[in-house]
């Protein structure tokens, strides 16, 4: 029996070796070096491992950095919020003037001065994205810091609630023009043009105004009552102007418009000799002087002839000055040397106790008065008597 041929796996895979592995020539006509003879066979290299403990700790790094940064964007959006919203401030109020000349830049270094804002950027960003950047207007005003940033904005506006208060005392015997100055001292209006563009146009619905025509604000001359009046920073010159002419209708009683109504004057013409008196009384004279008045007016043929002859006249014409003879030749109808009877109108604003001195003279002779020595008011029926106390004054001497 014959010894058949076993198949060993081993001689194939022998046989079928790649050709360079049995250091046979490539195509390419080179060889690699064979290995040498017992060399353990080479392994190829493998890529390195991050350990677990490094990767863990790069995962916490990142996951600890998100964190922090949304913890401090959350602490700056708090912070900004906080601002915008002003939460968390502590209380204070500031008196905050707008200029003019200010412009919005100025404001916000202010109100950051102030405490206000904390932020200039997020305010003017604010302001911008709301159309509020230009809208301001120059006055007064009582700001604080419970005020959000639209309360800011909205409380800089001449329409705003937030307008600072200003007390203005009028003297009794001031006239127009020094009304209108002391109001926009005080900051109630920024320009005594707009007072006189006021009094002179609007059409104020006061029975008492009725019969004087527009055109000239000295129209309201003798109306502006003079008071202590509280008064916004800015305030509008209408109300502002509205605000004394019905403090003046208050205050003019109907007994007392029945009282005019039945004797020979108006109450424009009684406002006018109660001016009169205001501008000439040293306080404690005024139904003597009424007195006087009185008897010029309705005596044209005695005394001084139908002329009032009052140098508080003549300062009203000549800007406010020590009048003069040469300001007696003034061609003025409130000249009352060149005119007879009352001026046209008023020439101060007189107080209470005046109109009543005027409505109630006392009942006297009296053509003349002179202020002594003695700065009180002494007073004559006749002109002799009154040179010859002149004459006996140390004051007229000088002159």
């Amino acid at each position: 029996m014959s010894q058949e041929y076993m198949y060993d796996p081993r001689e194939r895979r022998s046989d079928h070796r790649p050709a360079s592995s049995r250091g046979e020539r490539s195509g390419s006509g080179h060889s690699h070096p064979s290995r040498q003879q017992g060399e353990p066979p080479r392994r190829p290299k493998k890529k390195k491992r991050r350990s677990a403990g490094r990767t863990a700790g790069l995962v916490l790094l990142y996951v600890t950095a998100v964190i922090g940064i949304s913890v401090l964007l959350a602490c700056v959006g708090w912070a900004a919020a906080g601002d915008v919203l002003a939460l968390n401030k502590e209380y204070k109020e500031v008196t905050f003037t707008v200029t003019p000349e200010d412009d919005f830049d100025s404001i916000l270094n202010r109100m950051e001065e102030e405490g206000l804002i904390e932020y200039k950027f997020l305010f003017n960003l604010f302001a911008s994205i709301t159309h509020k950047k230009d809208k301001f207007d120059p006055g007064t005003y009582s700001l604080n810091t419970d005020m959000d940033y639209r309360a800011l904005l909205a409380g800089i506006r001449a329409n705003s609630a937030n307008r600072a208060v200003v007390k203005v005392t009028i003297p009794e015997g001031y006239n127009i023009d020094q009304i209108f100055d002391l109001l926009e001292e005080n900051g109630v209006v920024d320009s005594v043009d707009k007072l006189r563009n006021t009094a002179a146009n609007h059409d104020y619905k006061f029975s008492f105004l009725a019969d004087i025509p527009l055109g000239d604000y000295r129209r309201l001359e003798g109306y502006l009552m003079p008071d202590t009046y509280e008064f916004y920073t800015p305030h509008d010159p209408i109300l502002a102007l509205n605000k004394m002419l019905a403090y003046f209708d208050s205050q003019v009683t109907d007994a007392m418009r029945e009282e005019v109504a039945a004797s020979d004057y108006s109450l424009r013409e009684v406002l006018t000799i109660a001016s009169l008196i205001e501008r000439e009384t040293t306080g404690e004279d005024r139904v003597e002087i009424s007195s006087v008045i009185h008897n010029r007016l309705e005596n044209p043929n005695a005394g001084t002839q139908g002329y009032l002859q009052i140098d508080a006249t003549l300062v009203y014409i000549n800007g406010g000055k020590e009048p003069t003879a040469a300001d007696r030749e003034i061609d003025s109808p409130y000249n009352t040397y060149k005119y007879k009877g009352l001026p046209p109108g008023p020439i101060a604003n007189p107080g209470m106790e005046s109109i009543v001195a005027a409505m109630n003279p006392a009942n006297s002779k009296n053509f003349y008065y002179a202020l002594g020595d003695d700065n009180i008011h002494h007073f004559f029926k006749t002109y002799d008597q009154l040179q010859k106390f002149i004459a006996s004054q140390e004051r007229y001497k000088a002159s």
